[in-house]
């Protein structure tokens, strides 16, 4: 069964982030989590948010430029090569801007439904389609597509003459990036739910790193050999929405570290050329993490952010500024952490101890939007196809 189209119990606190991300559930199991899901709807009070108060910006941050495309969908991410960014909108039109001033450099219409954002290693792109296609171009058109055993949300990595494909059966497929010819598949079991959600997947030096269930697993990206598998959270609980730990994206890295979050349970950093452990620390979010020479930050369902030591996880600083409201993963730059909200609202903290710098309304369909890093600021793209461009003079500010 798929819950996707079921409104009413939706919209409760406790249970919308689960609603959100439930991708397929066995037959048997279909009804009773739904009724769970009313059950603790009916339960629990709608928490109000208090008003963000900016007397007097800390932080200056500019418009620079605006554009409107297609309409994103939920997983459409922009990928980002310098000072060229490329978007995939739900309907399977491809465009790449000039992201120094928001020209349109090229179009490509592929005529197919979209299930996941655009991977790139800046000459070939790939996508997956809803009818479970992989297609592999370049800005004059298609080199080759290749049918895939189940659908993708997660943008495939393009790589070393190759491309990764992270499916949601908990499969990596690998294929020649020249011709789309199979090289080989990497499965794991796991619990019967999965994430309708972005998963892990990135490549460290030699590793190929992925997200399987609660694990991050190291893998050979020649054969597909496992070379580690690390617990981050262990399935736990009574019942398959309990127990679902499924590692969301984005990952933050820094070096051979890797940062990631295991679904409404914890947060972990593993060295993925070792594959052991750092350090772990319960949360509970659905949205991944970003980070910097000194801490990694992550937001919780009920919109506290917390931010963690990089190296031994220590709580740095918590903040309730943004509390009850739906918030993005957060994006850490040098002039601070941005982090949007439902509303189309954008938020500059304090690297220090997370006030507000700043609060920005991006004046775009209130749906949450996404934001990446550009030179000397960052972009923000909400899911109808709004594009704002933002630059933060550089300050001394914290």
């Amino acid at each position: 069964m798929i819950f996707q189209k079921i409104p009413s119990p939706w919209d409760c606190p406790s249970v919308k982030p689960f609603a959100q991300s439930l991708k397929k559930v066995l037959p048997v199991l279909g009804f009773c989590a739904l009724g769970l899901l009313l059950s603790a709807c009916s339960s629990v009070p709608k928490q109000q948010a208090k008003e963000v108060l900016v007397s007097r910006a800390a932080q200056e941050v500019n418009p620079s430029w605006g554009a409107t495309l297609a309409p994103f969908g939920a997983f459409m991410v922009p990928h980002v090569n310098g000072s060229l960014i490329t978007f995939a909108s739900e309907s399977g039109l491809i465009t790449q801007l000039d992201a120094r001033e928001g020209k349109t450099l090229w179009t490509l219409d592929l005529k197919e439904p979209l299930s996941s954002a655009l991977g790139s290693d800046g000459v070939r792109y790939s996508v997956t389609t809803k009818n479970n296609q992989l297609l592999t171009f370049d800005q004059k058109g298609l080199l080759w597509k290749s049918a895939l055993s189940a659908q993708s949300i997660t943008p495939a990595l393009v790589a070393g003459e190759r491309v990764f494909v992270l499916l949601a059966d908990r499969s990596v497929v690998a294929f020649d990036g020249q011709n789309g010819r199979l090289l080989w598949t990497q499965q794991r079991v796991g619990d019967p739910l999965t994430l309708n959600q972005k998963g892990v997947l990135l490549a460290v030096r030699d590793t190929l790193v992925v997200g399987f269930s609660g694990r991050l697993v190291g893998l050979n990206p020649l054969t597909g050999q496992a070379k580690f598998e690390t617990p981050i959270a262990v399935p736990r609980g009574v019942n398959d929405l309990e127990r679902l730990v499924d590692l969301v994206a984005p990952a933050y890295r820094f070096g051979d570290l890797v940062c990631v979050r295991a679904f409404q349970a914890q947060v972990g950093c593993v060295n993925a050329q070792r594959g052991n452990l750092l350090w772990s620390r319960s949360a509970n979010g659905d949205q991944g993490l970003a980070g910097n020479d000194d801490l990694v930050v992550g937001v919780e369902s009920n919109g506290m952010v917390l931010a963690w030591s990089r190296t031994t996880g220590e709580k740095l600083f918590d903040t309730d500024v943004l509390k009850y409201r739906k918030l993005s993963s957060p994006l850490v730059l040098p002039e601070g952490i941005v982090i949007s909200d439902s509303t189309g609202m954008i938020y500059l903290l304090s690297l220090k101890d997370g006030h507000v710098l700043n609060k920005i309304d991006s004046q775009t369909q209130a749906s949450l939007g996404l934001s990446v890093p550009l030179e000397g600021g960052f972009l923000y793209a909400s899911r109808a196809g709004k594009i704002k461009a933002f630059k933060l003079p550089s300050t001394n500010v914290k």
